[in-house]
C-alpha cells in the first residue's frame, strides 16, 4: 500500500476520539486506552460514526497504549492494542481503514530528559509489532513535539512492520514545536527516513495552522496532512471556538496550499468530518512546488545549501595529539569544547571523525554524536570509513546528517549507500576509486558521474550527493591544484552537484600555510566550491568566505560582512584563535550547557570567591540571560535545559565547597509542584522543576493526576509558601480550580501559581491563583519574588 495510500488523491481521516469520549461520560484522569477492554462497544459506536460521516481512515484508540503509560494499569501493550484494532476493524466493517494511533511516550528524550533514544525505540517497537499483528492497515504517529521521538517511532514502524506510516507533529504559532523544532527540519528529516506522509495536528486551529502547512508543502515531496483542532479552546468551559461549517471552510485554503490528507483533532466530532467531506467533494489536489536544493539540519537549525556553507574540520584526531588523547581517555567534554568553538567561529556544519588506533569507532561515534547534540545546534557530517560506525551514528542522529564519505569503488558504494538511503542523509563522494586519485580533472569527473549513477539507483536524491574533487599537496604535486579546480568547475556547472574540498590539504609542508590555503580557497570558491572544509577558527579563511559571499550576491546588501567587521576582532590577522583551552568564563559555560567546563570553572573560582556570591553574581545572571533569550525566541528548549543542567554542576560544586568549609548547604527556599487531578501529562511540569532546581530552589514534586486534597495536605505538612499547579487538558481545569480553593482555605495559605497549555492569565485570576506562569522562565521569576 505504501505511499500509494496517500498519493495523488484527497484522503479523509477521522476527528477527535478523546473529545467524543468525554462528551459521552469519560471521567477526567481515566485512561481512554483501557476502554478497549472495559467498554469496546462505546468505542465501536465512535468508529462507526466516523466511517459513516466519511472518514476513510479511523484511528484505533491506542494513542497512549505504550508500556510507560500502561505500567500501573495491570495490562500489557499487546492486550490493549489488539483489543483496540480488533474493535475498530469490526466496527468499520471494511468501510474505512484502521490506523494504529501512536502518541508521545510522555517523557522527555535525551538530552532534554533521561529517556534514551534506544529505550524510546523499544517502547514504540512493542506497539508497532502488536498493531501489525492485530491487523492495522497503517500507522499514524501523531502529536509529536520532539523530532527525536518522532524518529524513534518512525524507525520502529518501518523496521517492524510493512505498513505505511503517517507522521504528524504539533507546532505553535511561532513556527516551532514545544522543543524548538522547525517545519523545514521536520520535513527534511522525516521524508529522508521514509515516512509515507507527514503533516501537522493538534495545538492550533486551521486558521493558525495554514501558514505552517504552506511551509511544510514547500519543504517536502510527500503527501501532507492537516488535522487541526476546532479552533482554540475556552479555558473556562473547554468549548472550542469553531463549529463544523467554519472548520471545513477554514481548511479549504490548506487544500490550495497542497494539503491532500484532512481530518480533525481536539474539539472535532463526526459532525465536523461530515461537513469536511461535503466541502471537499469534487475537489482535486492542488499542484505543488518543493524548494529545490540540498538540506542538512538539526531540529532547531535547518541549513539549506543555497550558497557557500563552511564545514568545520577540527573534530578530527589526524595530526592532533591532544585530540587523540581525549579519544583514548573517553574525554568527550574536550571534543565538545572543540565543536562549540567552531560553532562560535561561524561554521555551518561540523565534520566529526573519531577514527584513531585503539578506539572502537562503532561504539564511540554514536556517543560523540549524542554528546555534540547536547550543546551544539549545527548539523553534523559523519566522517568514517567504517560502515558500522556510520550506521550506529546515523541511527541516533537527531535531524538530517551528511556522511563523509564513499568513493568510486563498487564494494564501498554497495556497502555505504544503502545506509545513507535508510537514514535519509546526504553523502560525500570522493572522486577516486580502486586505482587511487586520478591525475586529471576528466577522470575525477568520470568517477563523480559513476557515484551519481549509483546513488540515484539507490533512491538517493541528486541534491543529496556532494562531490569531493580532492585537493592534493602542491608542495609535492604542484600541477594538481589546477586539475582540482577544473574538476570542481565541471562537477558544479555540468553535473549541478554540491562540491566539497578539504582545503587545507593544499598547503601541507609549506611555510606560511595560511596564505596558500586562503588563496586556494578563494580560487576554489570562484570555480564553484560550495562546501569548503576548513578550520573556522582561522580568521583568514572565514574572512575569505565572507568576502566571497558579498561578491557572489549571497550576502544581501553586505549585511553579514558589515556585521563581521563592524568591531575589531581580538584575534590579530594571521593568528589562529585558540581551540584547545575550552570556554574561559563560567557564564559562557552555563550559557552553552557545557557541564564539565561549568564544574571546572566553578571549582577554580571557589578558591577565591564565596559560594553564595558566585551563585548570585555569576550563575544566576548567566541563567537569566539564557532565559531572556528563550523569551525572545532566540534560545530554544534544548538550550534552556542544557544551561539548567550545567548550572546544576555549579550548584554541586558550591554545595561541596560550603560543606567542606563547615557551612550549611545552599538552599534558596522550598516549593511544591503538581499536575492536577485527571491530567496525566507532566512534561511541562517536569521542565519547570528542572529549571527551578538549577536556580537553587528545593522542589517537592507530587507528580501527575494529583487530587486537590493531596496537594493541600502536602502544602500544610511541608509548610510550603509557594505551590505550582499544571494542567494540559481543558477537562481538568475544574480540578485546578478546586485545588486552588483548598489551598486558599489553609490556615497559612501559600502563594499559588498556575500554568499549562490551556491556562490563560484571565483564567488564573478567575480561579483565585496569585500568579500565572507562561513557561519555566516565568516560574523562576515568581519563585524569586516569593522565595527570594
Amino acid at each position: 500500500m505504501g505511499t500509494d495510500l496517500f498519493r495523488d488523491k484527497i484522503l479523509i481521516l477521522d476527528g477527535a476520539m478523546g473529545t467524543v469520549l468525554q462528551q459521552r461520560g469519560l471521567l477526567p484522569g481515566r485512561m481512554p486506552d483501557l476502554l478497549n477492554l472495559t467498554d469496546p462497544e462505546l468505542l465501536a459506536s465512535v468508529y462507526r460514526e466516523y466511517a459513516e460521516a466519511g472518514s476513510q481512515v479511523v484511528y484505533a484508540n491506542t494513542f497512549g497504549a505504550n508500556a510507560l503509560k500502561l505500567a500501573r494499569s495491570g495490562h500489557a501493550v499487546s492486550e490493549v492494542v489488539t483489543a483496540a484494532v480488533s474493535t475498530a476493524k469490526r466496527a468499520v466493517d471494511g468501510k474505512a481503514l484502521v490506523a494504529l494511533d501512536v502518541g508521545p511516550l510522555g517523557e522527555l528524550l535525551e538530552p532534554l530528559g533521561s529517556l534514551t533514544f534506544e529505550r524510546a525505540y523499544d517502547l514504540f517497537r512493542e506497539m508497532m509489532a502488536a498493531g501489525a499483528a492485530a491487523g492495522a492497515d497503517l500507522v499514524a504517529v501523531e502529536t509529536m513535539t520532539d523530532l527525536y521521538e518522532a524518529k524513534a517511532a518512525l524507525l520502529a514502524a518501518k523496521e517492524n512492520t510493512a505498513l505505511p506510516v503517517l507522521v504528524t507533529m504539533s507546532f505553535e504559532e511561532s513556527g516551532r514545536t514545544f522543543t524548538g523544532c522547525t517545519v523545514a527540519s521536520m520535513a527534511r528529516t522525516l521524508e529522508g527516513l521514509g515516512a509515507d506522509a507527514i503533516g501537522l495536528n493538534c495545538s492550533l486551529g486551521p486558521d493558525q495552522l495554514a501558514p505552517l502547512l504552506r511551509e511544510l508543502c514547500e519543504n517536502t515531496r510527500l503527501p501532507v496532512a492537516a488535522k487541526p483542532n476546532a479552533g482554540l479552546p475556552d479555558p473556562v468551559d473547554g468549548h472550542y471556538g469553531m463549529g463544523p461549517e467554519d472548520f471545513a471552510a477554514a481548511l479549504l485554503p490548506c487544500l490550495e496550499a497542497g494539503v491532500t490528507v484532512f481530518g480533525g483533532c481536539c474539539g472535532t466530532s463526526p459532525a465536523y468530518i461530515r461537513r469536511l467531506k461535503a466541502a471537499l467533494d469534487g475537489k482535486r489536489p492542488a499542484p505543488r512546488r518543493c524548494l529545490e536544493g540540498s538540506f542538512v539540519c538539526t531540529p532547531v537549525n535547518p541549513v539549506r545549501l543555497d550558497g557557500v556553507r563552511v564545514i568545520g574540520e577540527r573534530v578530527n584526531p589526524t595530526g592532533k595529539k591532544r585530540f587523540q588523547q581525549a579519544l583514548l581517555e573517553d574525554d568527550l567534554d574536550y571534543i565538545l569544547d572543540v565543536a562549540v568553538q567552531q560553532e562560535e567561529a561561524g561554521a555551518d556544519i561540523l565534520d566529526v571523525n573519531v577514527g584513531c588506533p585503539g578506539v572502537d569507532e562503532a561504539a564511540l561515534l554514536p556517543r560523540v554524536v549524542k554528546k555534540l547534540q547536547s550543546a551544539v545546534s549545527l548539523p553534523l557530517q559523519l566522517d568514517s570509513s567504517n560502515p558500522d560506525a556510520l550506521e550506529a551514528a546515523l541511527r541516533v542522529y537527531n535531524g538530517k546528517a551528511a556522511v563523509n564519505s564513499v568513493n568510486g569503488k563498487p564494494e564501498v558504494l554497495a556497502r555505504v549507500l544503502p545506509i545513507v538511503k535508510k537514514y535519509g542523509a546526504s553523502v560525500v563522494g570522493l572522486a577516486m576509486d580502486q586505482d587511487g586519485i586520478p591525475q586529471t580533472a576528466e577522470k575525477r569527473v568520470e568517477i563523480a558521474e559513476r557515484i551519481l549513477k549509483a546513488a540515484l539507483a539507490q533512491g538517493i536524491p541528486r541534491e543529496d550527493l556532494w562531490i569531493d574533487c580532492l585537493a592534493l599537496t602542491v608542495s609535492a604535486q604542484q600541477e594538481q591544484a589546477e586539475e582540482t579546480l577544473k574538476a570542481v568547475r565541471t562537477v558544479r556547472q555540468e553535473l549541478g552537484l554540491q562540491t566539497v574540498l578539504g582545503v587545507s590539504n593544499i598547503s601541507f609542508g609549506l611555510p606560511n600555510r595560511a596564505l596558500i590555503t586562503q588563496n586556494f580557497l578563494i580560487q576554489a570558491l570562484a570555480a564553484g566550491l560550495t562546501l569548503p572544509i576548513v578550520n573556522p577558527n582561522q580568521r583568514e579563511m572565514m574572512d575569505a568566505v565572507a568576502a566571497f559571499r558579498v561578491l557572489s550576491g549571497e550576502d544581501d546588501q553586505c549585511r553579514d560582512y558589515i556585521a563581521r567587521f563592524a568591531a575589531v576582532s581580538a584575534v590579530p590577522t594571521g593568528q589562529t584563535a585558540p581551540v584547545l583551552s575550552g570556554v574561559s568564563t563560567l557564564e559562557e559555560a552555563v550559557a552553552r550547557g557545557l557541564k564539565a567546563d561549568a564544574a571546572r570553572l566553578a571549582k577554580a573560582l571557589l578558591q577565591t570567591e564565596d559560594g553564595l556570591t558566585l551563585v548570585e553574581r555569576r550563575l544566576i545572571p548567566a541563567l537569566d540571560s539564557v532565559g531572556e533569550g528563550y523569551e525572545r525566541g532566540t534560545v530554544f528548549l534544548p538550550q534552556l535545559l542544557s544551561a539548567a543542567q550545567a548550572a546544576q554542576e555549579v550548584f554541586e560544586a558550591v554545595r561541596a565547597s560550603i560543606v567542606e568549609k563547615g557551612g550549611a548547604p545552599v538552599k534558596k527556599g522550598k516549593l511544591i509542584v503538581a499536575t492536577v487531578r485527571g491530567d496525566i501529562h507532566d512534561i511541562g511540569k517536569n521542565i519547570v522543576k528542572t529549571v527551578l532546581e538549577n536556580y537553587g530552589y528545593e522542589v517537592v514534586d507530587l507528580g501527575r493526576d494529583v487530587p486537590p486534597e493531596t496537594v493541600a495536605q502536602a502544602a500544610a505538612a511541608q509548610e510550603a509558601s509557594l505551590v505550582g499547579l499544571s494542567a494540559l487538558m481543558t477537562t481538568t481545569l475544574p480540578a485546578m480550580e478546586e485545588t486552588v480553593r483548598r489551598l486558599r482555605a489553609l490556615e497559612r495559605p501559600p502563594v499559588v501559581f498556575v500554568g499549562g497549555a490551556v491556562v490563560t492569565p484571565e483564567y488564573a485570576a478567575r480561579i483565585g491563583a496569585d500568579e500565572y506562569a507562561r513557561d519555566a522562565r516565568q516560574s523562576v521569576e515568581i519563585a524569586r519574588r516569593v522565595l527570594g
